[in-house]
Formats: C-alpha cells, structure tokens, sequence
C-alpha cells in the first residue's frame, strides 16, 4: 500500500444532495435551521481559522493546550496502532498526538473534504516519513466503515464538535462510534465546559466581527450552490445563551420582511421582520454528564483532562466488550 491512500465513501454528488435536502427542510419548518456544517466551504474555513486566533475565543487554545501537555499520557494509556480522526480537516489538533504514539502504524483522517486529506496527509508523511496514512473521504454522522488497521485503535473527536449535536444526535454518533470500535480500543472526545455566559456569547459574537461573517456565510453557500438570492445584510448575527439546555445558539435574525427565492429547489422562502433562522447549537458540557453519555453508550471513561483554566475538557473513554 502507498503511504498515503486516499478512500473515498461518499457519491460524488453527495455533498450537493445533502445541501438540498438540509435547505429543503430547514427553511420550511418552523422555526427555521441550517446544519452548521455548511458554514465550511473554502471561506468559511478561512473564517473559522481567524476566530480560533481572536482573543475571546478560548476553546481552540485550551484543547491544543490539554493536547500539548497530555499527549504522552493518551499515547501510554491507549497504546494505539491506528488513529482516526473524526472531522479531520488541517489534522492540526492531532499532531501532538501522532508525536507522541510512538507505536503508531497508521492515521485515519475522515473528513468531506477530499482536498484537505490530501494536503494533510501529504504534509504529515513529510513529517513521519514512516507513517501510513489512509484518508476516508466520509460524513461521520452518515456512517462508514474503518479500513483494516492494526489495533488497538484510538478514536479522536476533537474540536467540542460533538457539541453541535442534538443530546439524541449525540447518543446516535456515540453508538455508532462504539459500534466502530473493538473491544479495548478507546474514544478521546473534545468538549467545551459549561461556564459563565459572558465568556460564552463573548466567544462567538466577537465585536471585530468576523463570527458575524462566519455566521452570513452559510448564506453565500447557499447562493452560490443552490442560485438563492439571500443579502447577507438584510440578516443580523446573533448569539445567545440557552441555559436551560445549556448550550450556546447562534442564529440569523431577518431584519425586516421579506422573501427569499431558491430556484434550484423552486421555493420561495418568506421571512417576517425579526424572524430567525437557527444555524449551531454549541453545547456546553460537565464531567459528570460526559461520563454519563458516554457510559450510556458502552464506553467506560477512564481519564479526564482540563486547560488549566478549567475551560476545556477531554475525556479518554475505553469500548467495552
């Protein structure tokens, strides 16, 4: 096998037909919803990369430095073979780790986007020159199946992205990651922590701006692909603070009535003045519901990491038999 294999698990129009059933949906049921993943086309990813750098937006800081400082912790503990990394994108987050897994025989980024693997999996062979990387080109919440590598393996979703997950969502991809898994193998999880909603809205309603454009972009993906005719500026950003679900909401409020058209999927879409459209939940977690969710699945979680500051959390958790 090539050091670096690229799989691809997906239709190649996939992407397309997700895009119109997602909009189909969201933009005719009440209230209104976008999935968030369609905020990363080329733009967007170039966005979400400038709010990792803003000063209010700490997650992506306090998991790099649990990442940094636990790395060869997570390398004895687990002793994986075989990584695979959920949303891979860059495969910035895990560099440490493959650093540190000195046994590692193999990296499984699966991502949507196919040239992304491509480029990080070319720059992490220049990096391990002995590495074997085999990139699936996948959507984790649709199912697929791991190539055979040698165990045991080590399962990194990382980011806080399961907090873009509905609580019933999040039992689903749970159980299907154990399902993935065998027994002995473990799941290293990413969440960000329940704290003070100040520092919450802070982070994703930075006053520069640019999580506003974050936010919009789903609106020119949608232009762009489906020929809508969405302005941007007739929606304002807004983020706000669930308490009671304990998650963060980010949404677009119309700023006065108006009808947007999608021509690709012949609809017209009408707006009433303030009317939102619902584009991320961002949940925040506990240790204990962490344990619990993950117990409820059939992991049993073994270690539990915090940033110093206590902002961040990642749970080692180890598949049961």
């Amino acid at each position: 096998m090539s050091p670096l294999t690229v799989t691809r698990t997906l239709p190649a129009d996939a992407t397309t037909a997700a895009l119109r059933a997602d909009v189909a949906h969201g933009l005719t049921r009440t209230p209104k919803q976008l999935p968030p993943k369609w905020f990363y086309d080329a733009r967007g990813s170039e966005l979400f990369d400038e709010i990792t750098t803003l000063p209010d937006y700490y997650p992506t800081r306090a998991e790099r430095e649990i990442l940094t400082t636990r790395s060869t912790e997570i390398a004895a503990a687990t002793g994986a073979r075989t990584l695979v990394e959920l949303g891979s994108g860059s495969s910035e987050k895990t560099r440490h780790l493959i650093a540190a897994l000195t046994d590692l025989h193999t990296y499984v980024p699966v991502d949507v986007s196919e040239s992304a693997l491509t480029a990080a999996g070319a720059s992490l062979l220049a990096l391990h020159p002995t590495l074997t990387v085999h990139a699936l080109v996948a959507d984790f919440q649709q199912g697929f199946a791991l190539p055979g590598t040698p165990g045991p393996r080590l399962l990194a979703f990382l980011g806080g992205t399961i907090g873009n997950l509905l609580p019933e969502e999040r039992a689903t991809f749970l159980r299907a990651a154990h399902d993935l898994l065998s027994p002995g193998d473990a799941l290293l999880l990413g969440t960000d922590l329940v704290k003070d909603e100040a520092t919450l809205v802070a982070a994703y309603d930075d006053p520069t701006g640019v999580t506003a454009e974050f936010n919009k972009n789903v609106l020119n993906v949608i232009n762009r692909e489906l020929e809508a005719d969405f302005d941007p500026a007739d929606f304002e950003h807004v983020a706000l603070w669930n308490a009671e679900q304990e998650w963060i909401e980010m949404r677009l409020r119309a700023k006065k009535e108006l009808t947007v058209k999608v021509p690709a999927l012949d609809l017209a879409v009408p707006f009433a003045e303030g009317e939102e459209i619902r584009t991320e939940i961002s949940a925040k977690f506990r240790e204990e519901g962490v344990r619990g969710e993950l117990g409820a699945a059939g992991f049993k979680m073994s270690r539990w990491w915090t940033d110093e500051a206590e902002r961040f959390g990642v749970a080692l958790a180890v598949r049961g038999g």
